[in-house]
């Protein structure tokens, strides 16, 4: 039976990518995002794979816009089984080159939108006792790194914010589910868009994955909401054990190393799109679609994500071979 899909930010990258994999499953879609050139395209992808997918131009920040989607996708649409939250925007500068509107613009968007969209979703869910909301995160809710304060910023207030939440739903027995994603580096537009005040044009800090990886992740978190969270990509894995074992140390590293890694080493192009204040794929935009340009370094699939989501598998099967050899062992020596 197919179910109704929300995703917000579905006009680019993340978002873009995780609507073509529930489409693919055949679920029926919402796409929510500023950009009305990248929703149109995305609309006409997910009608490609044979799915119908209503769009709605809302901006995430707006907490009475965001309310009123909620009512016009549930109105026209039927009750929503399935939330994913994705939509960001952010400042590439040092933290003394951001100004305070362009802080509070990022944290409205990247935090607030999370928050607006599971307040008007969740109040929903709740009166039916059902429903998956799914929390697009990423190793930097753990791991702040230099030139991102405003989206470490978010992505950690994100972090605690589900926490909370979910503790609540476990105390009311609630059967709405509330899960988090945390992705690696990814191949998505945003180094393309997002407003920069590097002197190079901005990358993603290596190793590097598509945004279907991402995509693969948040389907399987909403088919699976039980976990409190997921990890994708080793890298994820790595930077997050490090961090909660030598916080310290990452700080010198990434002081070191977080200002070259995360620029190309080729000038900014001048006059690149900035999507802070309005989208980036606006009327006289472009669609920019879901992977960015970094195709050449980017890993298509993630052998971590694998062995994650089937670990309870592997671990039954594991205690089942020790068992079993120390069975053969006990009867070895009784011979």
């Amino acid at each position: 039976m197919s179910r109704l899909v929300v995703i917000t930010g579905a006009s680019g990258g993340i978002g873009r990518a995780t609507a073509r994999e529930f489409a693919r499953r055949g679920d029926r879609l919402a796409l929510l995002a500023r950009g009305e050139v990248g929703l149109a395209a995305a609309q006409d992808e997910v009608r490609e794979l044979g799915a119908e997918a209503l769009t709605v131009s809302v901006d995430m920040a707006d907490a009475d816009a965001v309310e009123a989607a909620v009512e016009q996708i549930e109105t026209e649409l039927g009750p929503i089984d399935v939330w994913v939250n994705v939509a960001f925007t952010s400042v590439f500068a040092r933290f003394t080159d951001i100004t305070p509107a362009e802080f509070r613009r990022a944290t409205e968007v990247s935090y607030l939108g999370y928050v607006y969209a599971t307040m008007a979703v969740l109040k929903r869910m709740r009166i039916r006792n059902a429903g998956t909301i799914v929390h697009v995160g990423s190793a930097l809710a753990y791991r702040g790194i230099p030139l991102q304060t405003a989206y470490c910023g978010a992505k950690h207030g994100i972090q605690g914010f589900h926490e909370s939440l979910r503790c609540e739903l476990l105390h009311e027995k609630s059967n709405v589910k509330v899960t988090m994603v945390q992705m690696p580096a990814l191949n998505t537009p945003q180094f393309s868009w997002v407003l920069s005040r590097l002197p190079e044009h901005p990358q993603p800090v290596p190793p590097i994955y598509q945004p279907e990886v991402a995509a693969r992740a948040v389907a399987y978190a909403a088919d699976h909401p039980q976990r409190r969270e997921y990890w994708v990509g080793a890298s994820t894995v790595v930077t997050l054990m490090a961090n909660a074992v030598v916080p310290g140390l990452l700080d010198r590293y990434l002081g070191r190393t977080g200002f070259a890694s995360q620029q190309t080493g080729e000038l900014k192009t001048e006059g690149q799109p900035e999507n802070l204040w309005e989208p980036a794929d606006g009327p006289d935009g472009r669609d920019f679609g879901a992977r960015g340009p970094f195709d050449d370094r980017a890993h298509a699939s993630s052998p971590q994500q694998w062995v994650a989501q089937r670990y309870p598998q592997m671990a039954v099967a594991g205690a089942a071979v020790l068992a079993g050899g120390l069975a053969l062992l006990g009867l070895a020596r009784r011979r």
